[in-house]
């Protein structure tokens, strides 16, 4: 899954601390979810996006592989 959380939260000029406190999870877990190792659950990324002034659907990229 693609996502912008890095770049929407850059534009907000957030730190990764800062986005991490107003969602209630942890700066690893910010990481994580930036750097795609992480897919946040169906309730954090409807916190994300609120957060950050976005949709989820625009936020969150889900790309099929069909093979």
């Amino acid at each position: 899954m693609k996502n912008y959380v890095r770049e929407e939260r850059t534009k907000k000029e957030l730190t990764q601390v800062q986005l991490a406190e107003m969602v209630n999870v942890s700066r690893q877990t910010i990481i994580s979810i930036e750097t795609s190792r992480y897919t946040p659950s169906v309730i954090l990324a409807i916190k994300l996006a609120t957060v950050l002034g976005k949709k989820v659907e625009t936020l969150f990229e889900v790309v099929f592989n069909l093979f």
